[in-house]
């Protein structure tokens, strides 16, 4: 079977390229977009935006740029297809009902597109590249499944550190080591109690959404991002929220080691992050076989009995492409849901909040994500951090605690809400 580059050179030939709608035209999605700009045998042929302009300019800086024809009726989308021109569109259902369409990027960040989007790509026979991470730690078994019923790919993408850190897991568990810790990398301690006020300055300078600084800054994404690692893997946060210790990258396999042993862990087959080692994605590994030992000595990995990898890159939206290519080309996923999850992303309230409150968004002033074991979290009652957005408080809540269900009035029957609830009734049993 040819490699991913054989293959797209071989659509290239046939004047018959992999089709790609992209839906989110902000700074992951045009990355995208340029990227495919540069690659033979594939062509990104819908972008996708709330706002209008972003979508037209979605194509902005691709050398595949071509005649742009905004569109909202599936028909005339269709048609400027077939003359070669690309489509742009404010609805989602453009890029999911295109027959010539065979796989549909979700980068927007919502976790109620994330379900709109998924169903109707499985209901039209669309792989579906789940970029909105915060989607697939909430609902993710339930669309990894029903994906599979529908016959189609529901992955993670290539270049987000969940898909990096799960390339080396797969590796190494392949070989049949024993996994002791697979994390990711962080540039500097977290600040949980960050609001986008306080990060304003350094987002106008790296031109970022406050907000979505915000969700880095406080711990949120990095919680988000390693409960999508563990549902993947059956790998768990080895204490809640994750040790997060500081480290270089010549000592991971000294700090990311049971306790016994000089390091910070409890246990081992954990998920977790090390400050100071960023940019980058890390395993750790063992084995208890002498030859073996042996071999890893003589391959300069250290004396052991722990032993490092180490990905000193992740290219993030850069990477996505290839994703798309393993789903069509394959049917293989660059990472996805086991049937139960390991982890929750829980909610916990970052400043006291009142009776009434309406909580508002990931990466705002009322909470933050964290990370917990999926039993603790289902027996405890917490709120996943993917429903808390729009519920509204019954009781007032200190800072620091974490909000269970019982605490919030969660308004509406929203997709994700219903997803979320058939999936607890069907897919969360030990």
């Amino acid at each position: 079977m040819n490699p991913i580059d054989v293959k797209l050179a071989e659509r290239q030939k046939q004047n018959n390229p992999v089709r790609v709608a992209l839906i989110g035209a902000g700074q992951m999605g045009t990355e995208i977009v340029s990227t495919v700009g540069e690659m033979a045998g594939m062509e990104v042929d819908v972008v996708v935006d709330i706002d209008r302009e972003r979508a037209l300019n979605g194509y902005q800086h691709s050398k595949k740029k071509r005649k742009g024809v905004f569109t909202e009726d599936i028909d005339k989308a269709r048609s400027a297809l077939q003359s070669g021109s690309q489509v742009a569109t404010t609805d989602y259902r453009i890029a999911t009902r295109l027959p010539e369409i065979e796989a549909v990027i979700d980068a927007t960040g919502s976790t109620e597109t994330g379900a709109k989007v998924s169903l109707d790509c499985f209901d039209h026979k669309k792989h579906v590249v789940m970029m909105n991470v915060e989607c697939d730690i909430t609902i993710g078994p339930i669309l990894r499944q029903m994906a599979d019923n529908a016959g189609v790919v529901y992955t993670l993408a290539a270049g987000d550190e969940p898909a990096a850190i799960i390339e080396l897991y797969r590796f190494v568990h392949a070989l049949g080591f024993t996994v002791v810790a697979a994390g990711k990398g962080k540039n500097n301690p977290l600040d949980i109690y960050a609001t986008p006020e306080s990060v304003a300055e350094k987002a106008r300078a790296r031109k970022m959404n406050p907000s979505m600084l915000c969700e880095f800054v406080d711990g949120s994404k990095t919680a988000v991002e390693m409960a999508a690692v563990s549902n993947a893997t059956g790998l768990l946060p080895d204490i809640p929220g994750m040790h997060g210790a500081t480290s270089t990258v010549d000592t991971l396999k000294s700090v990311y080691c049971p306790k016994k042993d000089g390091g910070v862990l409890d246990n081992i087959g954990i998920v977790d992050f090390a400050i100071g080692v960023h940019p980058g994605v890390f395993l750790v590994f063992t084995t208890d076989n002498q030859r073996l030992k042996e071999a890893l000595i003589q391959r300069d990995m250290g004396d052991g009995p722990y032993y490092q990898l180490f990905r000193p890159y992740h290219l993030c939206s850069i990477e996505v492409p290839l994703t798309v290519a393993q789903a069509v080309f394959y049917g293989e996923s660059s990472g996805h849901p086991l049937p139960v999850m390991s982890s929750e992303c829980i909610t916990i309230a970052k400043r006291d909040l009142t009776s009434g409150e309406v909580l508002d968004g990931i990466g705002g002033t009322c909470y933050r994500g964290s990370i917990e074991r999926f039993t603790v979290a289902r027996q405890e009652g917490y709120l996943p951090l993917g429903l808390a957005k729009g519920c509204i408080l019954k009781t007032s809540v200190k800072k620091d605690t974490v909000l269970r269900y019982s605490e919030v009035e969660i308004i509406g029957q929203s997709v994700l809400l219903q997803l979320r609830r058939i999936q607890d009734r069907l897919y969360s049993e030990t």
